[in-house]
């Protein structure tokens, strides 16, 4: 870990204002996210690592040592939230360049949802300062069929992993009714959220009844959308229940939205990762886009091999997955409508997801299901911030919050894809700017 928190940032770093200094980011846009404004010719001033003032460009008095940053013609909003991320552990070449991408791209928080010990240390280190990069909020290792044996197994799994101090349980495919009900029972008395997929013997309505805190990939709602028995399947719905999407009932999504905001349970849709998955885009040309290059060729190979086996099935209709992407928009934007809570992730890396590109792809999926800019960018400040009840830290551009901060060139307000022309980001109060950022991405570059 120490070689990692020498060579990540801190060459990156040496021409940035030291955290105890003071940045003002001057005649500036701000994107408060606190409604849908923009608050123009403001300068915002920025001091061991807060947020301290923000005023009129004219009138807000700027410290004496304040390295300035010009932000005519910009906006500034808060930085974004990757809620389904996979980090590596410490020992792994690839946690420099992972939180690099992250960081890079202006997501200043990720909740890793494959946890294990040597996250318990990244956590405090990137609290503390030591590696600057994205806050993290970590699981446990996952309750899998692989890691639980029973009920009375899964729940001492519990009790360890709260005495241990991670932030949440992971679910994955594979437990029991029985072992979910027990995580869950003991998850509640020890005040521990779980959250993560929805296995195959649990319903969507079991799992909210449950209380779990997010439902990830949208996991389980395809299946509550089927007809009764007009499952032609068999009982294999594919990826996410792709497969069953032919006898789906749009009829049922607004029912399922409603109680999902009724239990208080949040989705993280990834819908970029399903899209990438099962749609009919030929994995050759997906892998040409231009942040591919920022993963190695060997895993890029991995994943058009991934598709293009999928493709294959002897199930794989293109009209059936143009179909289960449909209703997977429709859904999502149920879900909003109804109050329940979306949060952005796009589970990276995974296929074709390099981590924080894939957050503005997300976005932009988000936006197409029906979400407003605005709207879709809660999903990745403000939203984050109160699923974790830590509205007085970060979220949004205020005097006193911490000072995760991105600096765009376009307004994301009226083009969502004016997220990614990032001019700079500040994670608690260290600068990166483009120059930074382009000298980052360079050493990342295959």
């Amino acid at each position: 870990m120490r070689t990692l928190s020498i060579l990540l940032f801190l060459f990156v770093l040496g021409t940035a204002p030291a955290l105890a200094e003071s940045v003002a980011i001057v005649n500036v846009n701000v994107i408060p996210m606190t409604s849908e404004v923009v608050l123009p010719g403001r300068s915002v001033v920025v001091t061991d690592g807060r947020i301290a003032a923000i005023g009129d460009v004219d009138t807000t008095a700027l410290p004496e040592d304040a390295a300035i940053i010009d932000g005519t013609d910009r906006y500034l909003m808060p930085g974004l939230a990757e809620m389904h991320a996979h980090v590596p552990g410490a020992s792994s070449q690839d946690l420099e360049r992972v939180l690099g991408l992250f960081a890079a791209n202006g997501v200043t928080l990720i909740r890793g949802m494959l946890g294990q010990p040597s996250h318990l240390e990244l956590r405090k280190q990137l609290a503390e300062g030591e590696i600057v990069g994205p806050r993290l909020f970590t699981s446990g290792p996952s309750f899998n069929s692989n890691s639980v044996d029973g009920p009375e197994q899964a729940a001492a799994m519990v009790r360890e992993q709260v005495r241990d101090g991670y932030d949440f349980l992971k679910i994955h495919p594979g437990l029991s009714l029985a072992e979910f009900q027990a995580i869950a029972r003991m998850a509640n008395e020890l005040h521990i959220p779980f959250a993560g997929h929805v296995p195959e013997d649990v319903t969507v309505e079991q799992a909210l009844a449950a209380g779990i805190a997010t439902i990830d990939h949208l996991d389980g709602y395809m299946v509550s959308l089927l007809v009764p028995n007009k499952d032609p399947s068999g009982g294999f719905g594919g990826f996410f229940g792709v497969y069953l999407a032919e006898h789906a009932d749009p009829g049922e999504i607004v029912g399922i939205a409603a109680a999902t905001a009724t239990a208080g349970a949040w989705n993280v849709p990834t819908q970029t990762l399903f899209e990438n998955f099962v749609s009919a885009e030929d994995p050759q040309r997906m892998a040409e886009r231009p942040e591919l290059k920022y993963v190695s060729a060997g895993t890029v190979e991995s994943w058009k091999e991934a598709k293009s086996e999928l493709m294959q099935e002897a199930l794989y209709k293109p009209e059936t997955a143009a179909r289960a992407i449909e209703l997977r928009r429709q859904l999502i934007l149920a879900l909003h409508r109804s109050g329940a809570g979306l949060l952005l992730g796009s589970d990276a890396p995974q296929v074709f997801n390099v981590p924080g590109f894939s957050i503005h792809r997300e976005l932009k999926l988000l936006v197409e299901a029906g979400l407003s800019p605005y709207e879709a960018l809660q999903t990745g400040t403000v939203y984050p911030a109160s699923f974790f009840n830590q509205e007085s830290y970060f979220g949004t551009v205020q005097p006193g919050l911490e000072a995760d901060l991105v600096l765009l060139d376009g307004n994301p307000l009226q083009d969502i894809g004016n997220s990614r022309r990032i001019h700079g980001v500040m994670i608690r109060g260290r600068w990166l700017s483009r120059q930074d950022i382009d000298r980052l991405l360079q050493r990342f570059e295959r």
